[in-house]
């Protein structure tokens, strides 16, 4: 006899493809609106599935898990973070869970030189110009922004997508500085072009664009705080594609309404959607509703790794791409 399938719930719309395959291997929950789950519709997912696939907007704490059924044993994220998960919660409760990384790499790489190119260029500025229609021609004076060729870059954190940033900052003519946790073998450095620095407040004080492409930890939490804001040079731009909590929003606001840091391109923000309302008002500052990764091709192949971890542990073998503690 045919086996039962697993119990999928799904918190979020997926793209159309994704959520076939999905039904066809599992017997699967999807949802009908594009909106999160409210805290009740979670605590009523975790204790009837099998499989929970949560996204980043999913808040898969100890209090959620702790009315997790016997049933739940695998959480699936969509998404690489799982700083949305209390994965050693999970763990102790016997849960595995699972990401989906690497997939992204290439589009918030694009993301990132697009946020750079944006601000040195007041890219935003000429557009809202046009949108207004308010052009009365060239200017030899108008709209100068500044050319990126020939800029030093300092790239916190030199992962996957730090090291992609590196590479399209190179073709750009950019002087790609980074660092890093762990110092990069000495042929990736000499592949990438890239600098060293042990001291991060060494490397900031030197840059002309600040590249955040670290992971959120307890040690990154404000990791460019007030203090290190400072420590830029005036004339420099700050780049944010990573997780909004890795700046001080609130102390990054104030230092580019005196002058202090001269823009920001921001992709992540500290409090989610609740944006700092000045950082709205500042000409010199670009901020994107969170699209680092969305391309079609990204979307899809998050929900290909979701998958395959859910039917590899099906299968009775350890999902491809799970978490552990020890990885965070």
């Amino acid at each position: 006899m045919p086996r039962e399938r697993l119990s999928v719930v799904v918190t979020r719309r997926l793209p159309e493809a994704v959520e076939t395959r999905l039904s066809e291997l599992f017997d699967v929950r999807l949802r009908d609106d594009d909106t999160p789950m409210t805290r009740e519709e979670l605590v009523a997912a975790v204790q009837d599935a099998d499989v929970l696939v949560p996204t980043v907007t999913d808040a898969i704490d100890s209090g959620l898990l702790g009315q997790a059924g016997e049933k739940l044993k695998l959480i699936a994220n969509y998404g690489a973070g799982v700083d949305n998960i209390d994965v050693s919660t999970a763990r102790q409760r016997g849960i595995l869970v699972s990401n989906t990384p690497g997939v992204l790499t290439d589009d918030t790489a694009d993301m990132t030189m697009a946020l750079i190119l944006a601000v040195t260029r007041r890219i935003p500025e000429g557009l809202s110009v046009m949108q207004q229609g308010d052009w009365s021609g060239w200017a030899p004076t108008a709209f100068l922004g500044g050319r990126i060729g020939g800029r030093r870059l300092g790239i916190l954190g030199m992962g996957r997508i730090g090291q992609a940033v590196a590479r399209r900052a190179n073709a750009f003519g950019m002087q790609v500085h980074y660092h890093n946790r762990r110092r990069l073998r000495p042929e990736t450095e000499q592949e990438l072009e890239a600098t060293y620095w042990e001291s991060l407040d060494q490397m900031v004080a030197r840059m002309d664009v600040i590249s955040v492409n670290c992971p959120s930890t307890p040690s990154t939490f404000h990791l460019m705080n007030a203090r290190r804001l400072k420590l830029m040079k005036p004339s420099a731009v700050i780049v944010n594609t990573s997780r909004g909590e890795v700046v001080d929003e609130n102390a990054l606001t104030r230092m580019i309404r005196a002058g202090e840091i001269a823009g920001a391109g921001l992709d992540v923000y500290e409090q989610g959607t609740d944006v700092n309302p000045r950082l709205r008002q500042l000409p010199n500052v670009v901020l994107l509703p969170h699209m680092g990764s969305a391309t079609l091709e990204g979307r899809v192949e998050m929900g290909e790794k979701v998958i395959i971890n859910i039917k590899t542990f099906e299968d009775g073998h350890r999902p491809p791409d799970q978490v552990v503690p020890a990885m965070l």
